[in-house]
């Protein structure tokens, strides 16, 4: 009630042209509400489906921290072991990050932290979005808020939350320092999914040598790269094939691993135990100095694969994530770690492939090919969570256009893009051939997954106070622990610099700058779209035929406005003789949504009075959902269609030439949003008649718009080319003129990926300055 009475003050001070607007051109709020809540998800599931579940979650999330034995010992004592103590102690600090860090903070935090199920820096960002007016495109409105997936917890006016989300969205600069943070973070993590399969499959193969030391590393690299490459050319039948393929392989590698450590530990050192005391961190600080904080290093590639298991979370619900953690992942990696300590406590000399050189002989060729299965279900993992955040990172504006190959109709996630799968295959063959060995890979890789795990930190306080509404003693909590460890970590690899540690830092610094430029340019963009809008009383003043020539057939002007007439239909209308005898506005916009169920994908609403057949249609889609759709232009039509006939069954119906430009008429916040036909029938009640008239009309209607349809459809794109003002910064000229110019030519049309027929395709240039 009192948001009513606010929205009454507000109105009252801006005119009949605003009352003009809103009764001509009006939101959408009322066919948002009338949109039937079908969307079901499932919540809980019998301990036999979990179990499945959890089995089947070992193939597609957890095979990069699973294959971490492969290299972190060595990592960790490049040098050679001089004192055996220091192996306990890496042991243990090895035990509590895993103990920290995966299990406490991600899978038992983190991972709450879901968007409806979906994990990764986007989802927490659009989160965010939903609870804060912090998206820097601001074509949100309150008919998106009625999706059934658009859930966000209520804020109390007074609250700590409410004085954060104030602060928050005071100013462009906080909003954009929040967007560059979540870039930083995506950025890193396809630096993951290029570091992931180079120093896994490399790390694997280096198992030949064991057996055979003459072998040439020159041999080892080659056979990586063989293998890499088969990788990333299957990558097209997607990773549902793969998952389940492979979740045998890595609960088989999970026993074996763990089976090995008890024998290890058994055999060689039963002392090494004492690790799980944490003092023995301390006295290993003490020992080593300087060197022991460097090798954090290395300890820090005992727990890389944590993002890329919150970044799949989609495909499974999160107590079989926890379940799968908690009762094969977690025990069987101690236990691996374990008794590579213990066989390192007799052998400190042979730290160098520790792994292999610590597995029984009787059970080593089968432990190299299990191995060399899991390294390929670890990359897969990490090239599938590269492909789900560019997905993200496309429909939220933040990377240019390419092309998305949905792989399976089960899962919403299951994804292959060509494009980047054929960068991420260079590059990673480029790393791997360049440096040859583990260290350097690991310095690399331990770089790009601690910022990653920095950037989901700082997302994660936003989430605890806007989201959890958190008091903010515990928010300090855990974002102090966090950071004591992740900040120890960041400071040890970032010295590596020059030993490797370059390389993330490097692929970030030119995907950041692509995804800033295209989202800079698409900002301005619509700031133009928004400063340029045409006026109600322009295309009234026009009249029914919108002084021109309005020929048969269906138009489709696609737009990125949601409301109000674009720019580019005046252009268009102004320098060419005819119109179609119906127009649709046609508005595709992403919303921070993962999905938006099929029933509420498209809104209708009509523009101006009955006979000037007019419509804008709106169709929004979340970060996850399928865009291209060979019957897009079937459901628009079909969604108008509709459209008429509830109006006419709803509201009855009256020729809309009873309307007058100067009606003073005061519109009231509770009927704002009515179909300007509720105005009609104010005036036009007369019972019987009343039914009678809608029923003439409603024929009358629909046979129009069933002979417009048949005489043909076309879809009108804007191709607006964006120019820097001659009187702006040098800054804006290089990012507009050209940065953004060419990944505007490189990128893929909108024209494909709406698939639209080129017969029936009509492009309307023009050049704007910004």
């Amino acid at each position: 009630m009192e948001g009513s009475v606010n929205d009454d003050k507000e109105n009252e001070g801006k005119g009949g042209m605003w009352a003009l607007q809103q009764k001509f051109d009006q939101p959408m709020d009322e066919e948002a509400s009338k949109l039937k809540n079908m969307y079901t998800e499932r919540r809980n599931c019998s301990w036999i489906m979990l179990v499945r579940l959890a089995f089947q979650s070992l193939g597609v999330v957890y095979g990069d921290l699973g294959t971490s034995p492969l290299y972190v010992f060595y990592n960790t004592f490049p040098n050679g072991i001089s004192d055996t103590e220091d192996v306990v102690g890496a042991l243990s600090l090895i035990i509590y990050s895993l103990t920290l860090v995966p299990l406490i903070k991600y899978v038992f935090i983190v991972c709450r932290a879901n968007d409806n199920g979906q994990g990764g820096t986007f989802a927490l960002y659009s989160l965010l979005c939903r609870h804060a007016k912090i998206k820097t495109i601001p074509n949100q409105h309150r008919t998106d808020e009625k999706l059934t997936t658009y859930s966000r917890t209520p804020i109390h006016e007074h609250s700590f939350a409410a004085k954060t989300k104030r602060w928050l969205e005071a100013n462009a600069l906080k909003k954009n320092a929040l967007l560059v943070l979540v870039l930083l973070g995506t950025c890193m993590v396809i630096g993951d999914g290029i570091l992931t399969p180079a120093i896994s499959v490399l790390s694997a193969s280096g198992g030949i040598k064991v057996n055979h030391p003459w072998m040439k590393n020159e041999f080892i690299v080659a056979v990586a790269v063989f293998i890499l490459v088969g990788l990333f050319c299957l990558q097209h039948h997607g990773p549902d094939k793969v998952g389940w393929l492979f979740a045998p392989v890595v609960l088989l590698w999970f026993l074996l691993i763990g089976g090995v450590g008890v024998f290890n530990v058994l055999k060689h050192d039963k002392t090494v135990l004492r690790a799980f005391s944490p003092l023995h961190i301390f006295w290993y600080f003490k020992r080593r100095g300087k060197q022991g904080w460097t090798s954090l290093g290395g300890i820090m590639l005992s727990i890389t694969g944590t993002e890329a298991l919150f970044a799949d979370l989609a495909h499974f619900p999160l107590s079989a994530i926890q379940l799968a953690f908690t009762t094969v992942v977690f025990p069987c990696l101690l236990l691996a770690y374990c008794g590579q300590a213990a066989y390192l406590m007799k052998n400190k000399e042979q730290v160098y492939d520790a792994f292999y050189h610590s597995i029984p002989e009787g059970v080593y060729w089968p432990m190299f090919i299990i191995a060399t299965l899991a390294a390929i279900v670890a990359s897969q993992a990490s090239i599938s969570a590269t492909f789900s955040i560019i997905n993200q990172a496309c429909a939220l504006g933040c990377f240019p256009r390419v092309k998305v190959v949905h792989t399976s109709r089960k899962f919403l996630g299951q994804i292959y893009v060509p494009d980047i799968n054929w960068v991420l295959m260079i590059l990673c063959i480029l790393v791997t051939t360049g440096f040859q060995n583990q260290s350097q890979i690991g310095n690399a890789y331990g770089t790009a997954v601690v910022i990653v795990m920095l950037v989901t930190t700082f997302l994660m306080i936003l989430i605890m106070i806007l989201v959890w509404n958190c008091n903010w003693f515990l928010v300090f909590i855990m974002t102090f622990l966090s950071l004591v460890v992740e900040c120890t970590y960041f400071s040890a690899v970032v010295i590596k610099v020059d030993q490797g540690a370059w390389v993330p830092l490097a692929i970030a610094a030119v995907f950041l700058l692509i995804m800033y430029v295209w989202h800079y340019g698409t900002v301005k963009r619509y700031e133009f779209e928004m400063e340029s809008r045409v006026s109600m009383a322009w295309i009234l003043n026009l009249g029914p035929s919108l002084g021109l020539v309005r020929v048969p057939g269906i138009g489709l002007v696609y737009t990125q406005l949601a409301s109000g007439v674009p720019r580019i239909f005046s252009h268009f209308i102004t320098n060419l003789p005819a119109i179609h005898s119906v127009v649709i506005l046609v508005c595709v916009k992403s919303l921070p949504v993962y999905t938006v169920p099929e029933e509420e994908r498209f809104l209708v609403r009509r523009i101006g009075p009955k006979n000037y057949h007019m419509f804008r249609c709106v169709a929004r889609y979340g970060y996850k959902d399928r865009k291209r759709d060979d019957e897009f232009e079937k459901k628009i039509i079909d969604s108008v269609f509709l459209f008429a006939k509830l109006e006419s069954l709803m509201y009855g119906s009256s020729d809309s030439d009873d309307y007058s430009l100067y009606d003073q008429e005061t519109i009231r916040s509770d009927n704002t949003f009515s179909s300007v036909v509720d105005i009609t029938v104010m005036s036009n009640e007369s019972g019987s008649d009343s039914g009678r008239s809608s029923s003439h009309v409603e024929m009358d209607e629909i046979e129009f718009l069933t002979r417009c349809r048949d005489a043909g459809v076309v879809h009108i794109l804007g191709n607006t080319i964006i120019k820097a003002r001659r009187d702006t910064g040098i800054y804006n000229k290089i990012c507009i003129d050209y940065l953004y110019a060419f990944l505007r030519k490189i990128c893929r049309q909108h024209s494909v990926i709406f698939n639209v027929p080129h017969e029936s395709l009509l492009n309307v240039g023009q050049v704007v300055f910004v």
